[in-house]
């Protein structure tokens, strides 16, 4: 694989932060849409996930979240991405915070590791692998 290219480069970038940005706002279908139909993301916290069934799954544990007035912020930054024709590979770093009864704590770093391809000319995860720097559980969140 090659460094992306700017338009690629801005374009897989736009994917991560589209993604983000759908979780924190508890948006399942963005999440799900984020995602190629036999894709997997792996969560330390709750799981691994296949499938477009599976991403659901996981979207909506996050949005219930919301319900119970629980605000994350995923903020993503350090994007490095190759890619080879309508594959890519990207990484970066992430930092999840979470606020709840007005008080906001790091949850802790990480790194985001995936996989992506090209369809219709918008970038998809194939593969989702989230690293944290420290561990944390459920009844963190």
């Amino acid at each position: 694989m090659k460094p992306a290219t700017m338009e690629d480069w801005f374009a897989i970038n736009n994917a991560f932060i589209r993604y983000a940005t759908s979780l924190d706002h508890g948006d399942v279908d963005a999440v799900v849409d984020c995602f190629t139909a036999d894709a997997s993301l792996e969560s330390p916290v709750l799981g691994k996930f296949e499938g477009h069934d599976g991403i659901r799954e996981f979207a909506a544990k996050t949005a219930r979240l919301l319900e119970e007035d629980v605000q994350f912020r995923h903020v993503v930054s350090n994007l490095v991405a190759e890619v080879e024709g309508d594959r890519a590979h990207a990484r970066c770093y992430l930092l999840d915070f979470r606020t709840r009864a007005g008080k906001t704590h790091l949850l802790s770093p990480g790194e985001y590791d995936c996989d992506l391809v090209k369809v219709d000319g918008q970038w998809r995860f194939t593969r989702r692998v989230v690293m944290m720097d420290q561990a944390f559980g459920v009844a963190d969140l």
